[in-house]
Protein backbone atom coordinates (compact mmCIF):
# COMPACT_ATOMS: atom_id res chain seq x y z
CA UNK A 1 0.00 0.00 0.00
CA UNK A 2 1.74 3.46 -0.97
CA UNK A 3 0.47 6.48 1.15
CA UNK A 4 0.17 9.77 -0.64
CA UNK A 5 0.24 13.40 1.41
CA UNK A 6 -0.54 16.42 -0.56
CA UNK A 7 0.58 19.07 1.79
CA UNK A 8 -0.23 23.09 1.05
CA UNK A 9 2.37 25.52 1.17
CA UNK A 10 2.61 28.15 4.52
CA UNK A 11 0.46 31.49 4.17
CA UNK A 12 1.92 34.14 2.66
CA UNK A 13 1.00 38.01 2.17
CA UNK A 14 -0.81 37.37 -0.68
CA UNK A 15 -3.18 34.34 0.64
CA UNK A 16 -3.87 37.18 3.45
CA UNK A 17 -5.18 39.27 1.03
CA UNK A 18 -6.72 36.75 -1.20
CA UNK A 19 -4.36 37.84 -3.98
CA UNK A 20 -4.26 35.37 -6.96
CA UNK A 21 -0.45 33.78 -6.54
CA UNK A 22 -0.62 31.05 -9.69
CA UNK A 23 2.96 31.00 -10.77
CA UNK A 24 3.94 34.31 -9.62
CA UNK A 25 6.79 33.28 -7.17
CA UNK A 26 6.16 34.91 -3.76
CA UNK A 27 7.51 33.83 -0.64
CA UNK A 28 6.17 32.57 2.99
CA UNK A 29 5.24 35.37 5.11
CA UNK A 30 6.13 35.19 9.00
CA UNK A 31 3.51 33.16 9.95
CA UNK A 32 4.04 31.05 6.45
CA UNK A 33 7.49 30.00 8.05
CA UNK A 34 6.15 29.25 11.35
CA UNK A 35 3.43 27.04 9.59
CA UNK A 36 6.20 25.40 8.25
CA UNK A 37 8.26 25.01 11.06
CA UNK A 38 5.31 23.46 13.16
CA UNK A 39 4.21 21.23 10.75
CA UNK A 40 7.31 19.49 9.66
CA UNK A 41 7.16 17.30 13.02
CA UNK A 42 3.73 15.86 12.07
CA UNK A 43 4.62 15.02 8.70
CA UNK A 44 8.31 13.45 9.81
CA UNK A 45 5.95 11.37 11.98
CA UNK A 46 4.75 10.06 9.26
CA UNK A 47 7.70 8.42 8.09
CA UNK A 48 7.60 9.28 4.82
CA UNK A 49 10.78 7.75 2.08
CA UNK A 50 10.47 10.58 -0.30
CA UNK A 51 9.84 14.33 -0.73
CA UNK A 52 8.97 16.34 -3.57
CA UNK A 53 7.72 19.68 -4.32
CA UNK A 54 6.33 22.54 -6.63
CA UNK A 55 9.72 24.72 -7.03
CA UNK A 56 7.73 27.75 -6.30
CA UNK A 57 9.56 29.07 -3.54
CA UNK A 58 6.87 28.92 -0.99
CA UNK A 59 6.37 26.06 -1.75
CA UNK A 60 10.17 24.97 -1.68
CA UNK A 61 10.61 26.89 1.69
CA UNK A 62 7.96 24.46 3.17
CA UNK A 63 9.27 21.56 1.77
CA UNK A 64 12.36 22.47 3.51
CA UNK A 65 11.67 23.03 6.72
CA UNK A 66 9.48 19.41 6.36
CA UNK A 67 12.82 17.58 4.34
CA UNK A 68 15.39 18.75 7.48
CA UNK A 69 13.05 17.36 9.50
CA UNK A 70 12.11 13.88 7.98
CA UNK A 71 16.33 13.70 7.22
CA UNK A 72 15.17 13.33 3.54
CA UNK A 73 16.56 15.60 0.22
CA UNK A 74 13.52 17.30 -1.68
CA UNK A 75 12.74 17.12 -5.03
CA UNK A 76 11.61 19.84 -6.92
CA UNK A 77 9.10 19.25 -9.75
CA UNK A 78 7.47 22.34 -11.65
CA UNK A 79 4.66 20.30 -12.36
CA UNK A 80 3.20 20.45 -9.02
CA UNK A 81 2.91 24.43 -9.52
CA UNK A 82 0.00 25.99 -8.76
CA UNK A 83 -2.26 26.71 -11.79
CA UNK A 84 -1.20 29.55 -14.03
CA UNK A 85 -3.33 32.29 -13.58
CA UNK A 86 -1.37 34.60 -16.31
CA UNK A 87 -2.64 38.34 -16.06
CA UNK A 88 -4.94 37.60 -13.48
CA UNK A 89 -1.68 36.91 -10.88
CA UNK A 90 -1.56 39.48 -8.00
CA UNK A 91 -5.85 40.43 -8.39
CA UNK A 92 -8.41 39.77 -5.95
CA UNK A 93 -11.55 37.49 -7.36
CA UNK A 94 -13.52 40.81 -7.05
CA UNK A 95 -10.49 43.03 -9.69
CA UNK A 96 -10.85 39.59 -12.03
CA UNK A 97 -14.70 40.36 -12.30
CA UNK A 98 -14.51 43.80 -12.16
CA UNK A 99 -11.31 44.15 -14.85
CA UNK A 100 -12.12 41.03 -17.40
CA UNK A 101 -16.22 40.48 -16.52
CA UNK A 102 -16.25 38.26 -19.88
CA UNK A 103 -13.42 35.96 -19.34
CA UNK A 104 -13.74 36.07 -15.28
CA UNK A 105 -16.33 33.73 -15.46
CA UNK A 106 -15.08 31.08 -17.85
CA UNK A 107 -11.92 31.15 -15.47
CA UNK A 108 -14.14 30.51 -12.32
CA UNK A 109 -15.80 27.60 -13.83
CA UNK A 110 -11.99 26.02 -14.80
CA UNK A 111 -11.63 27.07 -18.15
CA UNK A 112 -7.99 28.72 -19.40
CA UNK A 113 -9.01 32.12 -21.12
CA UNK A 114 -6.28 34.52 -21.94
CA UNK A 115 -2.92 33.23 -20.91
CA UNK A 116 -4.50 30.72 -18.03
CA UNK A 117 -4.44 27.21 -17.55
CA UNK A 118 -7.51 25.06 -17.51
CA UNK A 119 -8.36 23.14 -14.60
CA UNK A 120 -7.92 20.14 -16.64
CA UNK A 121 -4.35 20.77 -17.60
CA UNK A 122 -3.44 21.61 -14.09
CA UNK A 123 -5.08 17.57 -13.02
CA UNK A 124 -3.25 16.45 -16.34
CA UNK A 125 0.15 17.39 -14.88
CA UNK A 126 -0.24 16.85 -11.55
CA UNK A 127 -1.79 13.10 -11.59
CA UNK A 128 1.18 12.59 -14.26
CA UNK A 129 3.72 13.86 -11.33
CA UNK A 130 2.05 11.54 -8.33
CA UNK A 131 2.04 8.68 -10.80
CA UNK A 132 5.70 9.24 -11.33
CA UNK A 133 6.64 10.07 -7.91
CA UNK A 134 4.45 6.89 -7.23
CA UNK A 135 6.11 4.84 -9.34
CA UNK A 136 10.06 5.72 -8.18
CA UNK A 137 8.80 5.25 -4.45
CA UNK A 138 6.75 0.98 -5.06
CA UNK A 139 4.42 -0.18 -3.83
CA UNK A 140 4.92 0.89 -0.07
CA UNK A 141 5.66 3.18 1.72
CA UNK A 142 4.87 6.72 2.24
CA UNK A 143 5.31 9.61 -0.02
CA UNK A 144 4.65 13.38 0.58
CA UNK A 145 4.29 15.88 -2.64
CA UNK A 146 3.99 19.95 -1.25
CA UNK A 147 1.92 22.07 -3.36
CA UNK A 148 -1.03 24.68 -3.88
CA UNK A 149 -4.37 24.50 -3.05
CA UNK A 150 -5.59 24.64 -6.10
CA UNK A 151 -3.79 22.12 -7.59
CA UNK A 152 -3.96 19.91 -4.55
CA UNK A 153 -7.94 20.17 -5.51
CA UNK A 154 -7.75 19.12 -8.51
CA UNK A 155 -4.88 15.86 -8.37
CA UNK A 156 -7.18 14.40 -5.24
CA UNK A 157 -10.25 14.73 -6.73
CA UNK A 158 -9.12 13.19 -10.29
CA UNK A 159 -7.40 10.33 -8.43
CA UNK A 160 -10.66 9.92 -6.45
CA UNK A 161 -12.80 10.37 -9.16
CA UNK A 162 -14.75 12.90 -7.58
CA UNK A 163 -16.38 16.19 -8.95
CA UNK A 164 -13.63 19.16 -8.65
CA UNK A 165 -16.32 20.88 -6.78
CA UNK A 166 -16.37 17.75 -4.24
CA UNK A 167 -13.72 19.42 -1.50
CA UNK A 168 -13.38 23.22 0.07
CA UNK A 169 -9.93 24.72 -0.42
CA UNK A 170 -7.22 23.34 1.97
CA UNK A 171 -5.96 25.50 4.46
CA UNK A 172 -2.20 26.82 4.50
CA UNK A 173 -0.05 24.02 5.77
CA UNK A 174 -3.21 21.47 5.54
CA UNK A 175 -2.78 18.14 3.87
CA UNK A 176 -4.64 15.36 2.12
CA UNK A 177 -4.09 11.67 2.74
CA UNK A 178 -5.01 8.98 0.18
CA UNK A 179 -4.00 5.22 0.15
CA UNK A 180 -3.47 3.00 -3.26
CA UNK A 181 -4.83 -0.03 -2.60
CA UNK A 182 -4.97 -2.70 -5.81
CA UNK A 183 -5.96 0.09 -8.92
CA UNK A 184 -7.86 2.48 -6.84
CA UNK A 185 -6.93 5.43 -4.80
CA UNK A 186 -9.11 6.47 -1.40
CA UNK A 187 -9.15 9.56 0.11
CA UNK A 188 -8.54 9.06 3.72
CA UNK A 189 -8.69 13.19 5.23
CA UNK A 190 -8.55 16.40 3.63
CA UNK A 191 -7.15 19.17 5.14
CA UNK A 192 -5.39 17.76 8.31
CA UNK A 193 -3.48 20.51 10.22
CA UNK A 194 -0.72 20.06 12.84
CA UNK A 195 -2.57 21.11 15.56
CA UNK A 196 -5.62 18.81 15.06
Amino acid sequence: MTRLVLLRHGRTEWNAAGRYQGHEDVDLSEEGLAQAQSVAPAIAAMSPVALWSSDLSRAATTAAHVGEACGLPVTTDPRLRERHVGVFGGMTAEQIRASHPAEAGEFFAGAGPLDTESEREVEGRMTEALQDLGRIVGAHGTVVAISHGWAIRMAVTSLVGASPTALHGLDNCGWAELVHRGDRWSLLAWNRVATS
